[in-house]
């Protein structure tokens, strides 16, 4: 009885020591990581694009017969209320654009990520045309 009971300690006393050495050298290690910065293709903290797919916005264009989706990622700048529809302008530092949606929550000043569809709304006005191109959210 006594055998086995030295054994269990010195067992114990043995192995716990290595294993508290390697669960305090896991959490140094990960105490490190979460301290450096994080490096994550597509994730830009100066921009602030999340996403490698998020198109500049003044890189939109509108085309014919084609309802092109994408991406844009920019701060509200307007809101405007309709009928059970809200419009938004959006702004990324490249242009501006409005996107239309049933979100009513957006505030002024937050930073959002809008998936659209690319509409053109041609105003022909005295043989010129005061169109624009819009987002409508999907």
């Amino acid at each position: 009885m006594q055998l086995s009971k030295d054994f269990y300690i010195s067992f114990w006393y043995r192995y716990g020591i290595i294993l508290y050495r390697w669960g305090l050298t896991l959490f140094c290690i990960g105490g490190l990581c979460s301290c450096a910065s994080l490096k994550i293709p597509g994730l830009k903290a100066g921009n602030l694009s999340f996403g490698s797919n998020v198109t500049q916005i003044r890189e939109i264009k509108p085309e014919q017969d084609k309802k092109a989706t994408v991406y844009i990622q920019g701060k509200v700048e307007k809101q405007v209320p309709l009928v059970k529809k809200w419009a938004y302008q959006i702004n990324d530092s490249t242009d501006k654009i409005w996107v239309v949606t049933n979100q009513s929550n957006l505030k002024q000043g937050t930073q959002v990520v809008i998936k659209g569809k690319v509409l053109y709304q041609s105003i022909p006005l005295a043989n010129q045309e005061f169109g624009e191109v819009y987002l409508e959210e999907e």
